[in-house]
């Protein structure tokens, strides 16, 4: 009985987080068609932003898809999807300064910046084999193999969580920088507000269904203990 209150939880996760996907792209298209206050491209309110930190050595390159937006810290590159990197709307300056705020999170050594960095390689690692511990674990009725599944799931679920206040701490920068240096005007405030926490739902939506995920495998581990 307890397990299907789990599954249950863990379905309504998972229709959140399609949810939350459906928003952030609905949100993006919706203030796409609304140029912003400066009249500034992705491109450009990225460029300023960059160069207003001391960041001139990072250059911006454009990638095709749509919000496939991110920053690289390993060669130390915003990377703007396409209608992000040539539109003046207020989603394209929006999702660009976002970006350019984990550069200057990267600068600045942000705590929880560099903590995922420095357990990405790990993490990349425990992803991969999780999946195949668990399954040989319940399988074979191994207790070991499944508990050094959960210990590497585990993992995982520590990098989405670090990665919730990576995101919200960049979008606060972004925020702050665009209206301080007129990116956008007060006015538009309340609209990059919602594309930057449409886009930080998604992690946390994930985040969710990874938790419950981890709490039903140390749960099925512990009945299973029992018997």
């Amino acid at each position: 009985m307890y397990f299907d209150g789990m599954y249950i939880l863990i379905i309504i996760a998972f229709i959140f987080s399609l949810w939350a996907q459906f928003r952030v792209k609905g949100t993006f298209n919706k203030f796409s068609k609304f140029e912003n206050y400066s009249g500034m491209t992705g491109q450009e309110a990225a460029r300023r932003m960059l160069d207003a930190n001391g960041l001139y050595d990072v250059p911006i390159e454009p990638v095709r898809g749509s919000l496939t937006d991110h920053y690289d810290p390993i060669h130390r590159v915003v990377r703007l999807s396409e209608p992000v990197y040539y539109e003046r709307t207020i989603s394209a300056v929006s999702v660009a300064c976002h970006e350019v705020g984990h550069a200057i999170q990267h600068k600045v050594h942000y705590p929880m910046l560099v903590l995922r960095h420095r357990i990405f390689p790990v993490v990349n690692i425990a992803s991969g084999i999780a999946p195949f511990l668990l399954l040989a674990g319940f399988f074979f009725q191994s207790f070991n193999l499944l508990g050094l599944g959960i210990l590497f799931f585990s993992v995982a679920v520590a990098f989405q969580l670090i990665t919730l206040p990576v995101e919200f701490n960049a979008s606060n920068r972004a925020r702050r920088i665009m209206l301080e240096q007129g990116y956008v005007s007060p006015n538009e405030e309340k609209q990059v507000g919602k594309v930057l926490n449409a886009a930080a739902l998604t992690y946390v939506a994930a985040a969710l269904v990874s938790v419950l995920e981890l709490l039903r495998y140390i749960l099925l581990f512990t009945s299973s203990n029992r018997e």
